[in-house]
């Protein structure tokens, strides 16, 4: 099987990667974890990235068939619907994106949203395959962070969406509703029971404090396994699942989790318009009592 075509975008406001991943026999490309620039402070969105890959893909003759989603994002919104709409293409997700949308829609009230995934147009399922040219794009179920997580196999090259992070930042998170730390560990281990070559593509990247101060995103299983600072050869699903708990509870809110979760548990699409014809994101407000 032929290594695949890897192109990667890198959106600094929000950390996060996307992929243009392509068979260089047939010219079919997939796109991966697409973000919408969206600026919180005015309600302003653009499609400079996706452009981006578009502009990528024409110069390089590649014709896009899917939009995969790793997962609901909750610290950028998808730019998933405007490169189906210049595409064609078809965007998935996990099959669990049922348990996320039953998860939100009441804490929004989104009364629109199906509950049963029928947003997006297909649904996948641990070890679902999808055909790319001459490559297959695998489906590997690694929920913890969130449910609905899946990771991407093409060639020798996995997208791990956020199950894990470079070496020197460890993992996710797991602490939103519906998240698993014990899930997440057992994810992390299914990923690096691959191949020690396999190259892992992460979906985030984060500069350590004190570390490097330039932003990578490609790792193997075999630097993982030597290096990740918190899931090294040795720590148990326990320690893991203390570490990871303990460390949850100083994470502050990922700024876009609010509409984040909003557009993306609705594959990319905004809320409904209201009668006035305006698109509006909605934050429940909680009224804390004084301690």
């Amino acid at each position: 099987m032929p290594n695949a075509i890897i192109h990667s975008f890198f959106d600094e406001p929000t950390n996060t990667v996307s992929y243009l991943v392509a068979d260089p026999s047939s010219k079919l490309a997939c796109v991966i974890d697409p973000v919408l620039n969206y600026d919180h402070k005015s309600g302003e969105a653009k499609v400079t990235s996706a452009d981006a890959i578009l502009s990528t893909a024409m110069a390089a003759g590649l014709k896009i068939e899917w939009i995969l989603e790793t997962h609901v994002h909750a610290d950028h919104l998808s730019g998933a619907p405007y490169l189906k709409l210049k595409t064609g293409a078809k965007v998935v997700i996990g099959e669990h994106i049922r348990d996320v949308q039953q998860i939100f829609r009441p804490i929004f009230n989104a009364l629109d949203v199906s509950g049963v995934g029928s947003e997006f147009d297909r649904l996948l399922v641990d070890g679902d395959v999808l055909p790319l040219g001459s490559l297959k794009i695998e489906v590997i179920a690694t929920p913890g962070h969130t449910p609905a997580c899946v990771s991407f196999k093409i060639a020798d090259a996995v997208f791990v969406g956020d199950t894990m992070f470079m070496p020197d930042y460890g993992t996710a998170r797991a602490d939103f509703p519906g998240g698993d730390a014990r899930a997440l560990y057992r994810s992390i281990h299914r990923l690096l029971s691959l191949p020690p070559e396999t190259r892992l593509f992460m979906c985030h990247d984060y500069l350590p404090k004190g570390g490097r101060d330039v932003f990578v995103w490609e790792s193997t299983v075999a630097e993982e396994l030597a290096h990740n600072v918190h899931v090294h050869k040795g720590i148990s699903e326990e320690e893991f699942v203390a570490m990871r708990t303990a460390r949850d509870k100083t994470l502050s809110t990922p700024t876009l989790l609010m509409p984040s979760i909003q557009v993306n548990m609705r594959a990319g699409k905004l809320p409904p318009a209201d009668s006035n014809g305006v698109q509006y994101i909605k934050v429940p407000v909680k009224l804390l009592s004084p301690a």
